[in-house]
């Protein structure tokens, strides 16, 4: 489906190491916040208390949160879990406070100014399993990341994967460095939202890629830069309508999810962004780089075999 149809080719190939440079620059800059600040990580990474406790109204969350602050709790995470009734507080880790003794601490304080305040659940995650989950993640993008690459190889051509994986690790230490750089809290749901984009930014990859080998056979005069550049504009109208639905329902998440979904939210908004943009100009440039050509796209023909084409 399109609701509009662009007629002339648009040059992106003829900007394309303009765009490079970008890309490169933006990402030794991720880099450089990453390694610099490092990661924010969260409760779940770190290791600490998780408190669920249920009020019998409507429970005040940045009141909640200011009490908090004031008994020097400034690193606590707040929000509604379930109703807006029950509230979910993770607090860090603290050495010279034992986890039953830091959850007493934050009840009572809570009863003073709000004695209808029940703890319903008190959990704690140590830092061992915490370690555990950040070492998994990252296992979990390379499985994903290798998978990626072997796909591509096999229904495209090992050039379109290698460009591919660079595009969305490009996208994957971009992400990681506006986390780095606003020092925004990183928790397992931001981990998802980074696992989901890997998945969301590749899927683009391949329409561009598989409308590039389909010009291959078509345009039989036409240079490796006007293939691409065909390629990429007439896929525009089904990247605008798509990446255009979906920001629509992440900025819902964004605007009314609440701090629960806020950092998932801003992850996927980011990763959405610079998915398109990596996608386009960066992964297609690559594969022109790497010098893909028309014998590329052609069957491989078997000794012994007849060719029977015309």
């Amino acid at each position: 489906m399109e609701f509009f149809r662009i007629r002339k080719d648009i040059p992106f190939m003829r900007h394309a190491l303009v765009f490079n440079v970008i890309s490169v620059i933006t990402f030794l800059l991720a880099v450089f916040f990453l390694a610099t600040r490092g990661l924010n990580l969260g409760v779940d990474f770190t290791g600490g208390t998780v408190m669920e406790i249920s009020y019998p109204q409507s429970a005040d969350l940045p009141k909640i949160r200011t009490l908090l602050e004031r008994s020097g709790y400034s690193d606590a995470t707040v929000q509604n879990f379930g109703g807006s009734q029950d509230v979910l507080i993770r607090l860090p880790g603290k050495a010279d406070t034992a986890s039953a003794a830091l959850s007493e601490a934050v009840i009572q304080m809570l009863r003073t100014e709000d004695p209808g305040a029940q703890l319903r659940r008190t959990e704690f995650v140590g830092p061992q399993v915490g370690r555990e989950l950040f070492e998994n993640g990252g296992l979990a993008l390379l499985f994903v990341s290798i998978g990626i690459v072997v796909y591509l190889w096999i229904r495209f051509e090992w050039k379109f994967g290698v460009a591919a994986i660079i595009a969305n690790l490009h996208d994957v230490v971009i992400i990681l460095g506006f986390f780095a750089f606003f020092q925004w809290d990183f928790s397992l749901t931001v981990l998802a939202a980074v696992l989901a984009i890997l998945g969301y930014s590749v899927n683009e990859s391949v329409v561009v890629f598989d409308r590039i080998r389909e010009n291959f056979r078509k345009m039989r005069t036409a240079t490796v830069p006007d293939i691409i550049n065909n390629a990429i504009t007439r896929t525009m109208s089904r990247t605008i309508i798509t990446h255009g639905s979906t920001q629509l329902a992440v900025l819902s998440m964004l605007i009314f999810g609440g701090e629960t979904l806020h950092y998932f939210a801003l992850a996927l908004t980011i990763g959405i962004l610079f998915g398109i943009y990596s996608s386009v100009l960066v992964a297609s440039p690559i594969v022109m780089w790497l010098g893909i050509s028309r014998e590329d796209m052609m069957p491989v023909k078997k000794e012994g075999v007849a060719d029977d084409r015309p």
